[in-house]
């Protein structure tokens, strides 16, 4: 427990007690002139009431309840609390491919709006957990960090195209080279990337990618979308469709979902991998993945005014005044 005090102008308010004083000690001469004013001292025994050693005391009562009165409103013994509070917190990065081949539209309405409406229908699940967000192809970058504004990841999903991504290609090895940093200062065994992808295009860099999270204790849940079957790449300039992907002979390109790499990955680094296929699916188990990976990370939290006493000093001073006004049969100071 931190003591401090509410107010600090509130002390101002310790001046009124010399202030007080001052007025009883004038109250009390003021009486005993008036007094030898009435009456000789040979008449005063006969003329006036003996005055109790109790009631002499009235003038210190008077101080102790307005002193007592003055500390109930700066809440002296106020005190700063500080709660440790245990929660499970995920602390997940989102990995999303953004090659061209995401174009491909054998899922609907692409597999790239399927990959990112797992993540936002997914985070509508989550809770206290931080989420960050890398996109990547031939290269990577990050696009948010750590973070539990789910809002704002949402806003950033909502601008994600291929486009974001001039040097194509699949690259796994480049994003978690920039998860590694962005959990740096995250517990071991508290850091997770759900890496969404249709795994094509594999430069091979994914045994690097799988030691690299072994060595910083990344674990990986991949998802795959997209079908066996596949789909042409569509090409699009300035937003409009300009064709598909061909190859050198003319051939139209057939993007295919691969999960050799993508299944590689996840077991390799103690995760899962999911089918992103059916929405709803997906969603559930992994939603069910990062909370069994949640750790358990204690929590303080700093509250100003969690703690006050100033009812104590306030019955206190209301017990002075009582005291007063049951002993003081004429409600003065009776000395």
């Amino acid at each position: 427990m931190n003591w401090y005090l509410g107010n600090y102008w509130y002390l101002l308010l310790l001046m009124l007690l010399p202030i007080i004083g001052y007025f009883i000690i004038h109250y009390i001469h003021w009486k005993d002139r008036k007094r030898n004013l009435f009456a000789e001292s040979r008449f005063r025994d006969v003329l006036f009431d003996k005055t109790s050693w109790f009631t002499k005391l009235f003038p210190v009562l008077y101080l102790l309840g307005f002193l007592f009165l003055i500390f109930s409103v700066i809440d002296l013994l106020g005190g700063k609390e500080e709660i440790n509070v245990q929660q499970n917190v995920s602390n997940t990065i989102f990995v999303l491919d953004v090659s061209n081949s995401m174009n491909a539209q054998d899922i609907q309405p692409s597999r790239l709006e399927e990959a990112k409406n797992i993540i936002i229908n997914s985070l509508q699940k989550l809770t206290n957990d931080r989420i960050g967000i890398i996109v990547f192809a031939g290269d990577a970058t990050s696009v948010m960090p750590l973070s539990s504004d789910y809002s704002a990841a949402e806003n950033y999903l909502f601008g994600i195209e291929t486009s974001v991504i001039q040097n194509q290609g699949t690259d796994f090895l480049k994003p978690m080279q920039i998860a590694a940093q962005k959990f740096k200062n995250i517990s071991k065994g508290s850091r997770n990337i759900v890496l969404i992808s249709d795994g094509e295009d594999n430069e091979g860099h994914e045994e690097e990618a799988i030691s690299l999270a072994k060595k910083e204790g990344i674990r990986i849940t991949t998802i795959g979308v997209g079908t066996e079957q596949g789909a042409p790449i569509p090409e699009y300039y300035f937003g409009q469709l300009m064709g598909y992907k061909s190859d050198m002979y003319g051939e139209t390109v057939v993007s295919k979902l691969q999960t050799k790499a993508l299944r590689n990955i996840a077991s390799s680094t103690g995760g899962e991998y999911l089918d992103g296929n059916n929405l709803d699916t997906v969603i559930n188990q992994l939603v069910k993945e990062l909370h069994q990976s949640a750790s358990s990370s204690s929590t303080t939290i700093n509250s100003q005014s969690a703690v006050h006493y100033y009812q104590y000093f306030l019955a206190a001073s209301i017990f002075f005044f009582v005291l007063i006004y049951l002993f003081n049969p004429k409600r003065d100071f009776n000395i």
